[in-house]
């Protein structure tokens, strides 16, 4: 007799709504392919060329040879496992140096298999026992929570851009015999807000997580597409004691499919006895227990997109900076286009203004949920993302997450005049 496994005998996230919501919408995509989609959260693939996978890949091995490795050893580079914690830190951290104005020790860095094994390597390390808690920014990118779900590790919403209420959060936590140990936020162009933490705003979220002994993850995968890191420096430009782990990500700047992300974790690790190591050292244990190392190839790659750009991604996506603004304009254009003031407040309709990056947010007149999604692409020919999946405590079910960064200006509009229509016919 074949085995028969019962749900209820798996691990509880695989029950957790939030893992079939993803799914959710995976499926109904591929149901209706033909509809405009402002749902996913990938870049343009106009700016991919993949004559440029190579040259890159060359450029790296060129790199090699140049700080005098012999041709056995390139060899070994590439072919073999290689460090645990990476092959690319010292580029890594010359690019957050040129274009973050972040001071990064290469030991610092540990290398990843994308921003989402970072995130499980961070939380592992940091929460040791059933009464540590993480505290997210509400509403949360999705990923942190899930791998906080797999790990059974509890999560507590903050309203984002709060650091009263961040601090409030804490101590009310500690008053319940919990250890609330750090908190996750996006301050550049979040998903799925699309909003960006105000200078004053950060230098007052450190101050919160001094004075409440918070750690902070700070996840920037939007980061290189501002203008010039001095207009809004990043939680770890601004971090003089080291509160902040700062997770980056080369799926949106570089391309998705090498799957490279970062971790830097400068915090002092103090052993019983008396020796002392980084986070990024604990970390780099983890990760031997998971994906051993990251691998060397999609490392060699990046590495060579980074030498190539002088280790400055800022101006080598620049073209791409300037696309993702012009359709943000034409989305937010046609917003005001087909929902003037008047029917806006009729309908109860309204969104946000983000200033770049990927995402904008909806308020609309019904249940946004994956029926109301599914009814739109079939009948209206547009997908969008539900927002109350990423309210961990509950809420968002009227509000919906367009990402304009797969699409163009042509699509954008034609996408607008469906939904609109669609928001019409729902009210």
């Amino acid at each position: 007799m074949s085995t028969h496994l019962s749900l209820a005998d798996l691990h509880g996230s695989l029950s957790d709504p939030l893992l079939d919501a993803m799914t959710f919408l995976n499926e109904v995509t591929e149901r209706y392919p033909d509809a405009l989609s402002f749902a996913p959260g990938r870049p343009h693939e106009g700016f991919f060329e993949t004559g440029q996978v190579a040259k890159y890949l060359d450029v790296y091995l060129d790199h090699l040879r140049g700080r005098g490795l012999t041709e056995d050893q390139v060899r070994t580079t590439l072919f073999q496992y290689g460090p645990t914690k990476g092959i690319v830190a010292d580029l890594i951290a010359r690019t957050l140096a040129n274009d973050e104005g972040l001071e990064a020790d290469p030991a610092s860095v540990v290398v990843t298999v994308g921003a989402q094994e970072g995130m499980l390597l961070v939380l592992r390390a940091l929460c040791a026992g059933p009464d540590d808690v993480l505290l997210v920014s509400s509403p949360c990118y999705v990923g942190v929570t899930g791998a906080a779900r797999l790990l059974d590790i509890t999560t507590v919403p903050v309203p984002e851009g709060d650091p009263a209420a961040l601090a409030a959060t804490a101590r009310r936590l500690r008053a319940e015999g919990k250890r609330p140990r750090a908190f996750y936020v996006v301050p550049d162009f979040a998903n799925p807000s699309g909003t960006s933490m105000p200078v004053e705003a950060r230098a007052g979220l450190l101050d919160t997580a001094a004075e409440e002994d918070l750690l902070v993850i700070e996840d920037n995968p939007y980061g290189f597409f501002a203008r010039a890191y001095g207009e809004r420096p990043t939680l770890k430009a601004l971090d003089r004691h080291r509160r902040v782990v700062y997770l980056g990500s080369f799926a949106k700047t570089c391309f998705p499919g090498a799957r490279l992300g970062y971790v830097v974790a400068d915090q002092p690790v103090t052993a019983p006895d008396g020796s002392t190591t980084l986070l990024a050292d604990q970390l780099a244990k983890l990760k031997s227990m998971t994906t051993v190392n990251t691998p060397a190839l999609s490392q060699a790659v990046i590495g060579g997109m980074l030498l190539t750009h002088d280790c400055r991604l800022r101006t080598a996506n620049a073209p791409a900076t300037a696309h993702y603004a012009a359709n943000l304009t034409v989305l937010l254009g046609e917003l005001e286009r087909h929902f003037p003031a008047a029917e806006r407040t009729r309908l109860g309709v309204s969104w946000n203004e983000p200033e770049g990056g990927f995402f904008a947010v909806l308020d609309v007149p019904f249940t946004a949920d994956e029926a109301a999604m599914e009814r739109c692409a079939r009948d209206h020919g547009v997908l969008w993302t539900p927002m109350a999946p990423f309210y961990p405590a509950g809420g968002g079910e009227r509000r919906l997450r367009l990402s304009v960064s797969a699409l163009n200006e042509r699509q954008i509009a034609e996408g607008v005049a469906r939904l609109a229509a669609f928001v019409r016919a729902s009210a």
